[in-house]
């Protein structure tokens, strides 16, 4: 599948349970979500620096049985008053609602979407024009680097605990790890702000000399 790097526009991918909200496995509540310390503050942050933020999410409980697709209509709904709150914009929620293991038919199988499947970050980068070079991935888990990285946008890991079994190859390897949201929101302004001067030094005309 080819990798979006023409598109216009930069993003950053964000998970959400366990890295925007508390984890509150198969919650499809809204009066449930808790946002966790420094999201708020992070979010503002990368939408100053003029990037699209854009949730994908695994929603396994779909496939489990667990609630109906039409029950994260909710949850997107709250997600993008939380994003107004903060002064933002949710460009887009994606999530995928297969598992291998479901008990749905149409549900039960393995896909292109699911993390750390990359197909939700390539979806996303079609469907809003999004140029995936220079966009990043923010998670709590290495499901969500490999994710990323098979995507072909940077990544960052928020170590908050979540990742319990460490498994270690070449594609799960992030490029920062930070504790919290708004720590990840920071390496990345900077990554894009070096990654700026870096451009126009390069393109930057030479003086002539007569």
């Amino acid at each position: 599948m080819a990798l979006s790097t023409a598109g216009r526009r930069r993003a950053v991918f964000l998970d959400k349970d366990g890295t925007l909200v508390a984890n509150v496995p198969y919650n499809v509540d809204p009066s449930r979500m808790r946002f966790l310390p420094g999201v708020h503050e992070g979010l503002r942050r990368l939408h100053a620096a003029g990037f699209l933020l854009v949730v994908v999410s695994n929603q396994p409980g779909v496939a489990l049985g667990r609630f109906a697709p039409e029950a994260l209509d909710a949850v997107e709904a709250r997600l993008r008053d939380e994003f107004a709150a903060a002064g933002t914009t949710l460009s887009g929620f994606y999530w995928c609602p297969h598992h291998p293991a479901g008990h749905l038919a149409a549900y039960a199988r393995a896909c292109a979407c699911r993390k750390p499947m990359p197909g939700l970050l390539l979806g996303a980068a079609r469907a809003l024009d999004v140029n995936l070079a220079r966009s990043w991935m923010v998670g709590d888990i290495l499901d969500d680097v490999q994710a990323g990285r098979c995507a072909g946008v940077r990544t960052v890991l928020v170590n908050n605990g979540n990742e319990t079994e460490w498994r270690w190859s070449a594609d799960r390897v992030p490029d920062r790890v930070v504790r919290a949201f708004d720590d990840a929101a920071l390496e990345i302004v900077r990554g894009e702000r070096a990654a700026d001067a870096t451009e126009r030094r390069v393109v930057a005309p030479r003086a002539s000399h007569a």
